[in-house]
């Protein structure tokens, strides 16, 4: 039910408004950009997670903030439909050797296409806060917003990501 919401809001993404001014008290001018170059629906999505990442606790880091609404700025590098990124969703919880099998390098084809941007939409998006010289801590936490949480549990940042992985998951 979760995800037929999750469609249901971006097949309308172009019906609601992006609250612009949540966004500019959150990201620098540079973060912006990026956060502009993402689909409507992407920046919606992400607009939530902030809210949800606010709504958790007191006190939010500035680089948490930025992360929630710049975790999938590296889907930006290449436009998917709707019906892609549910494919890429059924695919992974009903057959995830296969979407291993389509996701295994870069070689982007049109039906390999949703499962690249899946596995590597993180690492893109590192690439680009690096490029506009981000802090390594919001750099990190995009990168890494996709893994199991156990991957990281003993990382200084694991409470911020696991913040951020809760929001995220929620939206």
């Amino acid at each position: 039910m979760h995800r037929l919401k999750q469609g249901g809001r971006a097949l309308l993404a172009f019906a609601r408004p992006v609250d612009e001014t949540l966004m500019q008290q959150t990201l620098s001018p540079a973060q912006i950009d990026l956060f502009r170059r993402m689909k409507r629906a992407e920046q919606l999505h992400s607009l939530n997670v902030l809210r949800d990442v606010l709504a958790q606790a007191d006190d939010t880091p500035p680089d948490l903030a930025a992360a929630a609404l710049l975790h999938d700025c590296g889907k930006s590098r290449y436009a998917l439909a709707t019906w892609q990124k549910t494919l890429a969703v059924v695919v992974h919880a009903l057959a995830p050797r296969l979407e291993q099998a389509l996701s295994q390098d870069e070689n982007m084809t049109f039906w390999r296409m949703p499962f690249i941007v899946r596995k590597y939409h993180p690492a893109w998006g590192a690439a680009l806060l690096t490029e506009i010289g981000a802090s390594a801590r919001l750099i990190w936490l995009v990168a890494h917003h996709a893994d199991p949480l156990k991957l990281w549990q003993d990382h200084p940042n694991i409470n911020l990501l696991m913040r951020l992985k809760k929001a995220d998951d929620a939206n």
